[in-house]
């Protein structure tokens, strides 16, 4: 199985990449933002336990987007491997994945870091926030903010990759297809 982190900033073009691999490799994009609509969109128990924490203003525990995951993965054991997107962001959901993918006999194959430079990122989501209807997409200085929030939280997952030999740093300016191109010059190494 191919298993992959897809990695960067918000505004990198994680999404756009996504949607190209899964074509390709026959992978499954696992979006955590995806799996919370749908969990709580269909009131299922992960759902719900979910939304009590979104509705009081609290993060939700690691343990039920792990749940959430483990339903995903298990409701698709067709697929050739994952695409995980959004998640991990914190170097304990990093253990807690590693460790979901070896009860299920597989591990991460590869996380991918989107490099982007900060003013590009604040350029792509300036532009995205103008139809996405995103309002933080339409202000610089949130933008920044998330950008830095990345850097300081999450950037440690790539780290944490690394240690295992696992992380990677593709560009990830120029057109669609020349990223693309770049990322599967990774992948093709598993293929």
């Amino acid at each position: 199985m191919i298993n992959l982190i897809l990695f960067g900033p918000p505004g990198s073009g994680k999404g756009t990449q996504a949607a190209k691999l899964v074509e390709k490799y026959n992978l499954l994009h696992i979006s955590t933002g995806d799996l919370f609509r749908y969990e709580i969109g269909n009131s299922t128990p992960l759902g719900m336990e979910a939304k009590s924490y979104i509705d009081k203003g609290e993060l939700v525990p690691d343990s039920v987007t792990i749940g959430m995951l483990r339903n995903k993965v298990e409701a698709n054991p067709e697929v050739a491997g994952y695409i995980f997107d959004g998640f991990p962001r914190t170097v304990p959901q990093a253990q807690a994945l590693d460790q979901l993918m070896g009860e299920l006999s597989t591990s991460i194959s590869k996380l991918i870091l989107l490099d982007v430079d900060d003013n590009e990122i604040v350029t792509r989501l300036l532009e995205r926030g103008k139809t996405s209807g995103r309002s933080d997409d339409q202000n610089e200085g949130t933008i920044r903010n998330r950008i830095g929030v990345f850097k300081s939280e999450t950037s440690p997952v790539f780290d944490f990759y690394a240690e295992q030999d696992k992380s990677v740093k593709v560009q990830g300016v120029g057109t669609i297809e020349m990223i693309f191109d770049r990322l599967c010059e990774e992948i093709d190494v598993f293929v």
